[in-house]
């Protein structure tokens, strides 16, 4: 029998926004108040991108922008990768390799209910594997 996690099963729920005229400096409070590496960035409460701390090192310091001028909509990725909740964690994988990312956004009803990364998928393929190698070993 096939064991099938959804991305609704591993998701983190938690999800941050900014506006999209917040600046880089903003974005860093925030993500390491929450420690959590990705924002949504807001153009008149919409979702239109995401900022993650690699953005910050590769678009803002990198460069040698001052973070505390740059807005996260100058170095934002743009359009939001999504993901439905009930699709499974393979799919997920499929995509984040295929696109070469590290974060889905997942989205029910239109809206965004939660992100999923490599992170959260390897560290419960793990647990998954664990489980099953317990059980094998009580049989």
């Amino acid at each position: 029998m096939p064991i099938t996690l959804t991305v609704r099963d591993v998701m983190d729920r938690r999800i941050f926004t900014l506006d999209v005229g917040a600046t880089v400096n903003e974005a860093i409070k925030l993500m390491d108040q929450n420690n959590i590496w990705s924002l949504i960035v807001e153009r008149k409460g919409v979702p239109e991108g995401v900022v993650t701390d690699r953005d910050v090192i590769r678009r803002c310091l990198a460069k040698g922008l001052a973070s505390d001028k740059t807005t996260v909509g100058s170095i934002e990725s743009s359009p939001l990768i999504t993901i439905g909740p009930d699709a499974n964690m393979r799919e997920a994988m499929d995509m984040m390799s295929d696109r070469d990312i590290k974060r889905i956004f997942v989205v029910e009803g239109g809206k965004i209910v939660g992100r999923i990364t490599q992170t959260e998928l390897f560290q419960s393929t793990l647990s998954v594997l664990e489980t099953l190698s317990s059980l094998t070993n009580n049989l």
